[in-house]
């Protein structure tokens, strides 16, 4: 059974549910639910929503199930400087590219970063209010703001040049926002995991340009993530085509490194720190442990899926 043919069906994303620790005690305080099984069947009722509506969402199918329940930012060695930016910056913005359900989001408020200054943004806004389902809220209950649209569209996201200093204006309340455009050069932090290997090597490297154009030219300031790759850059072949066809394009740490730091980005000009991990190693599970789960959920690709674990920071 490959990636793209899992059924949709609830009773095998049962078999794929799993929490950290660190998850479950996340996950317990978010939504109140202390019962670890009645825990489990909530998340399952929105897994079972997100379904019928990933079906239509093909390209995001698999991400907004196998995805929501995880904190993935927090796993990336660059969070913890992300939120004590958040703390120590005045007015530092959040911006949390493909949020999907929002789980990083309010992990992030979780650990410190002012709610008022944090951005989700999705192309579809259904994940956003199955969030809200989710962690049990209201948007007046959890006030972080949100916008709907496609980053590749120029009426949404418009490519700003990347700055050497700070934009003449000053940033936009988040409250009057309808597009991302007005906040090229004004994010201190921008989060993108699960996202670039959506996309072929060209449009990685338009989101990349995009992304940069909304940083914020101020030392520290940041982007970081982690998203699915290879020893050496390239299609993964051994993987079956995504949903639209297409085989996944990942990138290796060197050429990540190099898009960064010498195209993207002037050269010299950011540090960029990247990692290839086992996707094993990020949820603490040993070798033999991972394959047997691999083979019980009939996934064997899994056994030795690898991510990319990266920052970009302005020097």
């Amino acid at each position: 059974m490959s990636a793209d043919s899992i059924p949709a069906d609830r009773a095998f994303y049962e078999k794929l549910y799993y929490l950290h620790p660190e998850e479950l005690a996340f996950f317990t305080a978010q939504t109140g639910i202390t019962d670890e099984e009645e825990l489990k069947q909530h998340i399952m009722s929105v897994q079972a929503d997100a379904l019928k509506a990933s079906i239509a969402f093909s390209g995001y199918y698999l991400r907004s199930i196998l995805m929501n329940s995880t904190n993935t930012a927090s796993r990336i060695p660059a969070y913890e400087q992300a939120i004590k930016l958040g703390k120590e910056r005045e007015g530092a913005i959040l911006l949390d590219i493909g949020c999907c359900f929002g789980v990083d989001v309010r992990k992030a408020v979780a650990d410190g970063f002012p709610t008022e200054n944090v951005i989700g943004s999705d192309l579809h806004p259904e994940y956003w209010d199955l969030g809200h389902k989710l962690f049990k809220t209201t948007a007046n209950e959890f006030p972080a703001h949100f916008l709907g649209g496609d980053a590749f569209d120029p009426t949404f996201l418009q490519s700003g040049p990347v700055l050497d200093s700070p934009p003449a204006t000053p940033a936009p309340a988040l409250t009057s926002l309808k597009t991302l455009t007005p906040l090229n050069g004004h994010v201190s932090v921008i989060h993108a995991s699960s996202f670039f290997h959506l996309f072929t090597e060209e449009k990685q490297l338009e989101l990349a340009r995009k992304l940069a154009g909304l940083l914020s030219p101020v030392p520290g300031s940041m982007i970081f993530g982690m998203h699915a790759g290879l020893p050496e850059k390239g299609l993964w072949t051994e993987r079956s085509a995504m949903r639209n066809g297409q085989q996944m394009f990942c990138h290796s740490p060197e050429s990540w490194r190099g898009l960064w730091d010498g195209n993207v980005f002037a050269k010299g000009k950011v540090k960029v720190q990247v990692a290839l991990k086992e996707a094993r190693e990020l949820i603490q599970m040993d070798a033999v442990k991972w394959a047997n789960e691999a083979k019980r959920v009939e996934l064997p690709e899994i056994a030795t899926y690898r991510m990319l674990l990266w920052s970009v920071t302005r020097l």
